[in-house]
């Protein structure tokens, strides 16, 4: 069989006619307008879809791509806000525990000025029993610091605040406070507007309504709701007239010689963290000892 022949077109006369045939097209379209509009209108309905399609998906991995960055730009943006909301959180916290500190700072210097004529060492509370009501703390001051078994113990709270226990223990650098709210603790008192001799007794479970019992006031005893209780000036260990608490109710007990009730103490037992201790010890030489 024969090999067939070939013809071999130059590639430049193939782009001299090209050339030529897009010459004639120009000139023609120049001379007639309406020449090759078919052409244009068909080139046209495939091109202009083609393109808008392009141009659609082109607009969307370029919104898509804005997107992105808009929302590394919100990311690192809101990192930093969190950072800064969280250092003005923590400023916020410091200035209000030292507002708070302040206020009970103020607090414990009208509590020293009301009884001036007593010297005092103010102690901090750094050992407690939250749940009992600080009925035995410790604080951060001892013998070191002149502290002495049975000096009285008084706080801040309402109408400048009272008395809080007294110190049953003393270490080198600490000692131990049995509060008033004990229910091993019973204080000598009366009422401060007429001197009737009363006991305040400790009771853990009334303190968690914020009471305490008030007994062995005299059936004649005139009292009423509301009345300030003290210490009396014949308690063996309390000081006179350091301030308890006042009257909530009062009645005529079983054996209608005495009257009992409750009162409310002046001091916040549950949130003590600072104390005076006043140094003056009270020695009558009576043998029946409060606790």
């Amino acid at each position: 069989m024969k090999n067939r022949s070939h013809v071999r077109i130059p590639a430049k006369i193939i782009l001299i006619l090209l050339t030529v045939v897009c010459l004639v097209c120009v000139v023609m379209s120049i001379a007639n307008p309406s020449f090759g509009s078919g052409a244009r209108n068909t080139a046209a309905s495939v091109i202009v879809p083609m393109q808008r399609g392009l141009n659609t998906v082109g607009s969307f991995f370029t919104t898509k791509a804005k997107d992105r960055q808009k929302l590394r730009e919100l990311q690192k943006e809101n990192k930093e806000l969190t950072e800064q909301l969280n250092s003005l959180n923590e400023e916020i916290s410091s200035l209000i525990q030292e507002r708070d500190e302040l206020t009970r700072y103020r607090q414990l210097l009208d509590l020293d000025g009301s009884y001036a004529d007593y010297t005092k060492i103010a102690a901090c509370v750094i050992s407690g029993d939250p749940s009992n009501w600080n009925d035995v703390f410790v604080i951060d001051k001892g013998s070191d610091d002149g502290i002495a078994v049975d000096m009285n113990v008084i706080g801040a709270g309402e109408n400048g605040g009272g008395l809080v226990g007294i110190v049953y223990y003393v270490g080198k650098n600490y000692a131990k406070v049995r509060s008033i709210v004990n229910d091993d603790s019973n204080v000598s008192a009366m009422i401060a507007g007429n001197s009737e001799k009363c006991i305040v007794d400790g009771d853990l479970k009334l303190i968690n309504d914020n009471q305490l019992n008030l007994i062995q006031l005299d059936q004649a005893a005139e009292v009423k709701e509301g009345d300030m209780i003290v210490t009396s000036n014949i308690s063996n260990k309390f000081l006179p007239n350091l301030l308890i608490g006042y009257v909530t109710d009062i009645e005529t007990d079983a054996n209608q010689l005495t009257q009992s009730g409750h009162i409310r103490p002046v001091v916040d037992f549950k949130h003590l963290n600072e104390v005076l201790v006043i140094t003056q010890l009270k020695y009558t030489g009576n043998e029946e000892e409060e606790k």
